[in-house]
């Protein structure tokens, strides 16, 4: 039980961690606007490897919530795909991290102004990664309509459904605004509300099954005093 607490308590950690490492560096790193700038360029430059490592990291957190999660609701609803979306999940920021994005939209210092314009193997598969981290995350929303739905957990069953609507809204709506020519500031400033809305979902998912797990062990723990009291 101490593993599968410590395991969820990862993916706990993970959304804060990586949001709040991302605020810090939009407005420590010279030369770097959030408003104008997506965070996937954080990963270049000289402290480009800090960015790297919250992505890596993070991903690894939400790939041991992903164990944890099992643990917890295997064989039971939301048990099989629950677990393995949330590791894909985390598997597509690990990948987002090892492969960096290509220069553009004025950073570093003397890249072109708009869209990146070297679309290498790397750049590819940075975005390959996103879109597992993205396509991951809604479908996990779906899953977990349902279970809490069935459970009659009718808060939490709207939440995800909300959080499943959003993501790929948010995210649509980044490219329109961008299409338009709006100086690219609606893209970044919309992709860091991925970030927060879907990094954030998970890491509340993983503190609601640890509180399931805590409630679970304390019934547990008082049906063994009250058959002892019996003896």
């Amino acid at each position: 039980m101490r593993l599968t607490r410590s395991l969820l308590a990862c993916g706990a950690v993970a959304g804060p961690l990586f949001i709040v490492l991302v605020l810090i560096q939009d407005y420590t790193r010279p030369g770097f606007d959030p408003r104008r700038q997506p965070l996937s360029l954080l990963s270049l430059g000289d402290l480009g490897w800090i960015q790297i490592a919250n992505f890596v990291v993070t991903g690894l957190l939400y790939v041991a919530f992903a164990v944890g999660m099992r643990r917890v609701l295997h064989p039971g609803r939301g048990g099989t795909w629950g677990p393995l979306l949330m590791g894909a999940f985390g598997t597509g920021l690990v990948i987002a991290g090892l492969f960096r994005t290509a220069p553009g939209w004025g950073y570093p210092q003397g890249a072109p102004a708009g869209v990146p314009t070297d679309a290498g193997v790397s750049y590819v598969l940075h975005g390959a990664g996103f879109s597992v981290v993205l396509v991951s995350l809604i479908a996990a929303c779906s899953v977990f309509t349902r279970r809490f739905a069935a459970l009659g957990e009718r808060r939490w069953a709207a939440s995800c459904a909300v959080t499943g609507v959003a993501l790929p809204t948010i995210y649509a709506l980044s490219g329109v605004l961008s299409e338009r020519g709006e100086n690219s500031q609606p893209l970044s400033l919309l992709l860091r509300l991925v970030a927060l809305v879907g990094w954030g979902w998970a890491s509340l998912l993983a503190v609601r099954l640890r509180r399931e797990i805590a409630a679970a062990s304390d019934r547990a723990g008082g049906a063994t005093g009250l058959s002892s009291n019996a003896r």
